[in-house]
């Protein structure tokens, strides 16, 4: 009786132990609280917000100097973008392109034509400015403004900012489109009208521009479409076009398009540098950031990690450079991957020395250029509406 006593309180004891949380060979902690574990769920990440810009050139006869200052400063405009960041994220870009007013186009279609959809492609846009003519024509304001609201893929997220920014010289009332039908649309899908007039302010006005505006919910602009881009030259200009060099010589070129793309990729640089030293720093520094990005023709940017790269390789190995053609797809991804981390070095460079180059213009005190000004400080207030920083 006693050997059965003694068993059972053996076993009373091991029970009260392990109810306790004690695990063999263990002290037991009597002041540690009993802690239920909940299964904790990966946070989902955020999503980046978009801002969405269309850009409405009058290309009429009169309009080659607001051509000109789109050419020059789009890289400067779109540089100035990537430091939006909306819930702590930076926000991604995208950019439409339409022309208005130009005499090529048949009049049925109200002298317009959309040039580029909302997209991504920076080359693109810039190859497409540059290949821009003026043509005497009417400027039908409302039937471009209709179909750029009507026709883009514009997005619904409530951080999303949509803006669309529309330059002329003209009478805003031209054509048989109602602004005010065309203004009710744009504001039910939350897209903002800008509008921006190329003369004096008071032009502008008796010709309805700033009316325009009102009704889009947007800001009525002023510029000297004829003014000169300002150009400020930085000790660290000639630096990061050399980088620039570099970083060129980082990309691997795939699929069908990959060789046409690369060859554009040196066409883009060699106009912009036709236009200004400045115009090509301000490209080279937008090309170090994320923004500008070819995952459609470069390997580098196209795979997400090592599984994807070699996935590429072996789809697209025929459509490669001749000296990676014969090369195992091992070869290929090591020195692929080679590439990416030098890529990656130099674009810190760059930005490293863009810092320091922003910081040398501000304190020239250089005055503003009209068509890439406008745009960003209607683009920051509204912003500031849906709680976007800069940084």
């Amino acid at each position: 009786m006693n050997n059965f006593q003694n068993i059972l309180l053996v076993t009373v004891l091991i029970t009260f132990i392990a109810c306790n949380g004690a695990a063999m060979g263990k002290p037991v902690n009597d002041n540690i609280p009993e802690v239920a574990l909940l299964e904790k769920k990966p946070s989902q990440p955020i999503q980046p917000a978009t801002i969405q810009i269309a850009l409405l050139l009058d290309t009429s006869g009169s309009m080659n100097g607001l051509i000109d200052q789109a050419k020059t400063q789009l890289w400067n405009l779109v540089n100035k973008m990537t430091y939006a960041q909306c819930n702590e994220v930076q926000a991604n870009i995208e950019i439409a392109l339409y022309e208005y007013g130009n005499t090529t186009i048949p009049q049925q279609e109200d002298f317009l034509r959309q040039i580029v959809p909302f997209s991504t492609d920076l080359d693109l846009i810039s190859k497409e400015l540059f290949a821009l003519d003026t043509n005497g024509g009417d400027e039908y304001c409302g039937a471009v403004i209709n179909h750029a609201t009507k026709n883009l893929e514009w997005r619904n997220g409530t951080q999303d900012l949509k803006m669309l920014f529309i330059a002329g010289n003209e009478s805003f009332l031209q054509g048989n489109t109602s602004i005010d039908d065309v203004m009710k649309d744009a504001s039910q899908k939350d897209i903002t009208v800008n509008t921006i007039f190329c003369g004096d302010a008071q032009t502008g006005i008796s010709l309805k521009w700033k009316n325009a505006a009102f009704l889009g919910k947007g800001e009525y602009m002023v510029i000297d479409h004829n003014q000169q881009t300002q150009y400020v030259s930085t000790p660290y200009d000639d630096q990061i076009l050399q980088l620039n060099s570099q970083l060129n010589s980082t990309y691997i070129s795939y699929g069908s398009q990959g060789q046409s793309r690369i060859a554009q990729q040196n066409y883009i640089d060699n106009q912009t540098a036709g236009v200004s030293v400045t115009a090509n720093v301000n490209r080279s520094v937008v090309k170090s950031k994320s923004v500008y990005n070819n995952a459609a023709w470069d390997l580098i940017d196209a795979a997400e990690d090592e599984e994807m790269l070699e996935d590429l390789i072996l789809a697209n190995k025929k459509t490669l450079d001749a000296d990676l053609k014969d090369k195992s797809i091992e070869e290929i991804k090591a020195i692929t991957l080679v590439k990416k981390k030098e890529r990656e070095s130099v674009q810190k460079s760059i930005i490293d020395l863009s810092e320091k180059r922003e910081a040398y213009i501000k304190s020239q005190n250089a005055g503003e250029n009209g068509l890439e000004s406008a745009m960003i400080n209607a683009v920051k207030k509204k912003a500031a509406l849906k709680n976007y920083t800069w940084k």
